[in-house]
Parts: structure tokens; C-alpha cells; sequence
């Protein structure tokens, strides 16, 4: 089922189109873009390539000459042509869209609580906006960007899927509402780990079997509109115009939520239809116990698409633990959307592989004979193993860090000037967060996305010359103190009470970036902030 999704995607009724830069084509050097040469996408009514050529002085475009004024923006390759080196930037679009159309105002806002308003295209989608705003706030572009719709009287948000379109998602948003635009991590981590999603206790299939169920059989089976999955499990539910909430046993299913009326039975009878899928969204309850004083944190909620967003069209469910949460909305989304929820999860690894056929940097000759060496030794050795070149490449960087570290120390007039840039290097750094609280550091893990591997530093708030680091495993969030240490009048710091020292918190993240060291796991995704 997953072979047939992506070749879904892929775009073999693309005309041929001609290409205004032949040189960058494949071996073949064809002067015509084939469609293989095309990013895949969705069929679309109207195929064009934009292609935009910027020679220091002179702009040209290319379109072919297509009747119908709808493009379809599958892609658009930006040529920037510097007079040493190419540079690509690429933008992937899932509708068409119409160039024509009248364009709308959005307002975007950063967690930093400022807003920044955009013009953009009637049919313009989440993930064309998120590309759009990646691009003109200059963030690393790596594809896990959302858009999420934030409802503050109400509690409530989620994010956007990327195939959404932004204005028709305002059009049902209440005044008081707003776009947010940040990080999240977790949006397709269930295509990469499924077992860790779906308990196999939750997990229920039309025809029970014995046997354990391998990950891809049990996407396929969830993106397969023939199969019969169901979600089931005891979740709390707030009674409709009461404040009481009560457990009862659930069941998810392609065509709605139900609660069973009678213990854990299944059968018609005692079954009872609480939400449709179709005509529903579901939104992560952020200020659960405070207002609606649900019995867990750990609360979601299904809001009908079409209504005033009033507090009693709202349909309020609680579970037992984050696991649960996270396996009773993924399941929701992969039920409402299928198989378009996998090809925008593989829509940015095609963009990839396609961007590297133009970004490999062309090595002259004289760099191509050059290769690692280890000179540690009495005699230099050819490093054959890219691990331990690496490795190695590494560790000159920190060596070549420590000796400008020591000029810097011999070349002060203060004693403590070697101390101080120690103390303040790592303020620029997006994973530092300065001094929050304990509970502000949950909350942005919470609403990056619980994945193994995201981090953040912080400063301690029970000793002042410390730092933090707080670091999610397994959908739960642990702290790290890390404690200056003094050696021979040079300050180091150390997360494992001395035994491995580093001269500032930058080579700290770096080490534990490679190695898990005492850690739970490595640290992979750095919690981001940024200003639109």
C-alpha cells in the first residue's frame, strides 16, 4: 500500500517542457525536463515549471504558453546565479494555484506573542505558507515547520495538515482566534515509529489475530480505506452542560467515535455515535484541569467544523497518560485524511533527493585525491572509516576551539575574560532559552512535539551560576543539571559530576549531539523560537 502511494505521486503525465538551463540536467544532458526530472505531486488539471535565472544584471523567466491561467505549482526551482556557485531554493506547492485569484490578509503570530500579516493567494495551503514564512524569517528549513490554528477562550489548538487551506481554516475562526507559527516534530513521527503510537492493547482489527502485527502492515492497514481498524480503550468524558466527567469505554472507527453503553461491548445495540470524523477536527486541550477541570493533563477535544465554537458543541475527552492522547489523535487523523497524510509526509524527501542532484558541490581534482589522515601516532595513517573521520574532524575542531580559546586568554588584560565568553557564548544559540521556569521548558516541549531527542538549556532556578537541560525520551521529560566545575583557574562545565568537562555549553550540545553519553538518548531536535 505504501508502493502505491508514492507511485501516487509520481507525475508521469508531465509534458515535456524545454529547459533553459541544459547543463544542469542528467548525464544524458537532455535539453527537455522530463518528467522524471520533476518533483512528484499530485495530479493536477494544468502542469507548468516556473523557472526564474538571476544573472547579476538581467532577470529572464521561462513559462510555457498554457491557455489555462491555473498553474500548477508542484514546484518552483529558484536559480540564483553568483559568479562562483549556484544556489537552489525550492518551494512545493500540493494545489493549484491560482495566480489570478484574489488574494487574502492572514495574520501570523510567533510564540514571542508578535504578529506579522500576510498577503496571500485565495487556495495558498499550510504547508505553502510555512515555506513562505521559513523563507522571510531566514529559519533553517528542515521541514518541521507547522502552522497551528490557537483558539485562547476556548483552550484549545492543533496543526494545520499541510494540505489544508489557510484561508478556508479562517473562515471558520472565531475572532478572538489566531495562526501561530512554530515548531513541531511530531507531526509525521508516527511514519517513522508506529509501534511507539499504537499500543497493541489499543489496537483492534475486525478479524482478531494472535500474532504481532510488523509497523509497515500497520500504517498499510490504517492508509488502506478496505481495512477495518479501530482504536478502543477507556477514555474520560465531560458530560454535555455538566462539569462531572465520566470513564467510559471507547471506540474509534473510519466512520466516528463511539462509546460502548454497556462495559466494553462492541455489538450495535450498546454502541453510541459521540463524533463524526468527517464533519470534526481534533484540537489538544491546553488548559485542562484550570478550566474544565478534567481529571488527567492529558486532555483533547473533537470541535465541529461548522458551529460558533461555543464551549457546548465541544465534545471533551480525557485520557489516562500521553501515550493514550497521542495514539487516540493520531489514529483520528489517520482515519479523516488516509493516504494524503503519507504523501505529504513524503513530499519533502522527494524535494530532497531531487535538491541533491543540483547542490552536490562539484570537487575539483586535487580534492578528490585528498583524504583523512591521523598524524596522533609517530607515523600518519590513512583514516578509512567515515565514522572515525568524522570523529576526528571533530575533535581538530575542538582542539583548533581550546587554542583560540588560550589566545584569547594570553592576548586579555583580565583574568576573567576567558570565564566570561565562557559564560555568555551560548546566548545566541536557538536551543538556549535563558530563565524560564521548569514548568515554561514542559510547555515548549509539549508544544514542539514529544519526540525522543528535543532539548532546550535553560538556567537553574535553584542555583544561579547552573544550567538545565531538559530533554524528552519516550513522550516524558527529564532534567539535566549542568554544574561549573573549576580546574587549574579555568572554568569547565560537566553534566556527569566532572567526568566529562567542557570549556563552554556550545561543545556541551555538540558532544552529546554524537555521543549519548549518561543521557537517555542523544540530542537530536532543538526546541526553536523565532520572531516573525
Amino acid at each position: 500500500m505504501l508502493q502505491e502511494a508514492e507511485q501516487q505521486l509520481r507525475t508521469s503525465s508531465l509534458p515535456a517542457i524545454p529547459n533553459p538551463f541544459p547543463e544542469l540536467c542528467s548525464p544524458a544532458s537532455s535539453p527537455v525536463l522530463s518528467p522524471g526530472s520533476l518533483p512528484p505531486g499530485e495530479p493536477s488539471t494544468a502542469h507548468c515549471a516556473l523557472w526564474y535565472g538571476w544573472i547579476p544584471t538581467r532577470v529572464f523567466f521561462f513559462c510555457p504558453p498554457y491557455s489555462n491561467t491555473f498553474f500548477s505549482t508542484q514546484l518552483k526551482v529558484f536559480f540564483f546565479v553568483l559568479p562562483n556557485y549556484f544556489q537552489m531554493i525550492s518551494v512545493y506547492y500540493n494545489s493549484n494555484l491560482n495566480l489570478f485569484s484574489p488574494s487574502q490578509i492572514v495574520k501570523i503570530f510567533s510564540e514571542d506573542g508578535l504578529g506579522k500579516v500576510v498577503e496571500i493567494p485565495a487556495d495558498m495551503t499550510a504547508r505553502d505558507l510555512c515555506q513562505l514564512l521559513v523563507y522571510k524569517s531566514h529559519c533553517v528549513d528542515d521541514n518541521s515547520w507547522a502552522l497551528v490554528e490557537h483558539h485562547p477562550l476556548l483552550g484549545l489548538e492543533r496543526c494545520l495538515e499541510d494540505h489544508e487551506l489557510v484561508v478556508h481554516v479562517q473562515a471558520s475562526m472565531n475572532s478572538d482566534s489566531r495562526f501561530l507559527f512554530r515548531k513541531n516534530y511530531a507531526k509525521y513521527e508516527f511514519f517513522r515509529n508506529p509501534l511507539t503510537f499504537f499500543p497493541e492493547q489499543m489496537v483492534a482489527w475486525c478479524q482478531e489475530t494472535s500474532r504481532t502485527i510488523p509497523p509497515s502492515q500497520l500504517l498499510q492497514n490504517f492508509l488502506t480505506t478496505s481495512s477495518c481498524p479501530e482504536i478502543q480503550g477507556h477514555l474520560y468524558v465531560k458530560e454535555v452542560g455538566r462539569k462531572s466527567w465520566k470513564k467510559v469505554y471507547m471506540f474509534l472507527r473510519r466512520s466516528g467515535l463511539y462509546c460502548s453503553t454497556k462495559g466494553t461491548s462492541k455489538e450495535p445495540r450498546h454502541l453510541q455515535l459521540l463524533a463524526d470524523l468527517e464533519d470534526s477536527n481534533i484540537f489538544t486541550v491546553i488548559t485542562g484541569k484550570k478550566q474544565h477541570g478534567a481529571p488527567t493533563d492529558y486532555e483533547f477535544c473533537i470541535k465541529p467544523n461548522k458551529g460558533r465554537g461555543e464551549m457546548k458543541e465541544l465534545r471533551m475527552l480525557c485520557a489516562e497518560d500521553e501515550q493514550g492522547r497521542t495514539c487516540w489523535m493520531t489514529a483520528f487523523r489517520l482515519f479523516k485524511y488516509g493516504i494524503v497524510l503519507y504523501q505529504n509526509y513524503k513530499i519533502p524527501q522527494q524535494r530532497k533527493t531531487l535538491l541533491s542532484h543540483f547542490s552536490a558541490p562539484v570537487r575539483s581534482v586535487s580534492e578528490n585525491s585528498l583524504v583523512a589522515m591521523d598524524f596522533s601516532g609517530r607515523i600518519g595513517r590513512v583514516i578509512d572509516n567515515p565514522v572515525e573521520a568524522q570523529s576526528a574532524a571533530m575533535e581538530e575542531g575542538h582542539a583548533w576551539r581550546k587554542r583560540s580559546q588560550r589566545m584569547n586568554i594570553l592576548g586579555s588584560h583580565s583574568p576573567l575574560h576567558h570565564s566570561s565568553l565562557s559564560s555568555v557564548i551560548h546566548i545566541a544559540q536557538l536551543w538556549f532559552h535563558g530563565r524560564i521556569t521548569r514548568e515554561e521548558s514542559h510547555r515548549i516541549i509539549h508544544q514542539q512535539g514529544q519526540v525522543d531527542g528535543l532539548f532546550l538549556l535553560r538556567v537553574s532556578q535553584s542555583n544561579p551560576k547552573a544550567f538545565v537541560l531538559t530533554l524528552c525520551h519516550h513522550q516524558k521529560i527529564k532534567h539535566f543539571q549542568i554544574l561549573p566545575c573549576e580546574e587549574d583557574g579555568q572554568v569547565f562545565f560537566s553534566l556527569d559530576d566532572g567526568s566529562t568537562k567542557f570549556t563552554d555549553l556550545i561543545q556541551l550540545v555538540e558532544f552529546y549531539q554524537l555521543n549519548r553519553g549518561v543521557l537517555p538518548c542523544k540530542l537530536k531536535h532543538p526546541c526553536t523560537v523565532v520572531a516573525l
